[in-house]
């Protein structure tokens, strides 16, 4: 890793103004030379972060049975098929646990009922569950996945993602940031080529350029 990394983010840091509450910090990427009105050209990532996403990640798991008592001890809640069911006649109750939802994780054999009673909400957002097939556990699934997250550029030519909290030791922030721009550089059709510019920053801090 990079000490240059470790360099923007202490700067990221420490210009930040003193906050009464935990900030989160952010990575802002600017691509270019990619043509994002074709899907398959996007960037569309979960990344496990090294370090932890220095937040809570809120998780719902869609199970039954023995997977949904052991799932109530790690995720955020667990729904059943009736509860997915009453979802799908409530498009607002539906929405708002999608926008409050970081991650979604459902039993294999729930996903084509979650498609007809969710898809329409959860599609367009990126938000569809990783499913969890009959030998997956849940409980390592789930704790994973409170260390993810998820890059995604859709048409445009900026985006952000989280990748840490303004209490973590740089060199934390720094593992997390050098992480994610490893698996830019590995899947973006020309790898660094397109990468135009790469900035971190608290949430009201300023920003700091990540330098290549």
């Amino acid at each position: 890793m990079a000490d240059t990394i470790v360099d923007a983010v202490s700067r990221a840091l420490d210009e930040a103004p003193g906050r009464n509450f935990r900030e989160t910090v952010d990575l802002a990427v600017n691509l270019r030379d990619l043509d994002l009105n074709d899907p398959s050209k996007r960037v569309d990532e979960s990344i496990v972060l090294p370090s932890g996403t220095g937040q809570d990640t809120q998780i719902v798991v869609f199970a039954t049975g023995e997977t949904a008592l052991r799932a109530e001890d790690v995720a955020d809640d667990v729904l059943g098929p009736d509860e997915l069911e009453d979802l799908g006649d409530d498009s607002d109750a539906a929405k708002d646990l999608a926008d409050e939802t970081d991650f979604f994780v459902a039993e294999a054999a729930l996903m084509q009922d979650i498609g007809r009673y969710l898809g329409t909400v959860l599609g367009p957002r990126g938000k569809m569950p990783t499913p969890l097939q009959p030998d997956d556990d849940v409980v390592e699934t789930v704790n994973r996945m409170k260390n993810t997250v998820q890059l995604r550029s859709r048409d445009r030519r900026t985006f952000h993602t989280r990748v840490g909290a303004d209490d973590m030791a740089p060199d934390e922030i720094a593992e997390n940031i050098d992480v994610i721009v490893r698996r830019l550089e590995a899947t973006l059709e020309k790898g660094p080529l397109n990468i135009d510019s790469i900035f971190v920053k608290t949430t009201m801090g300023p920003s700091v350029e990540v330098p290549a």
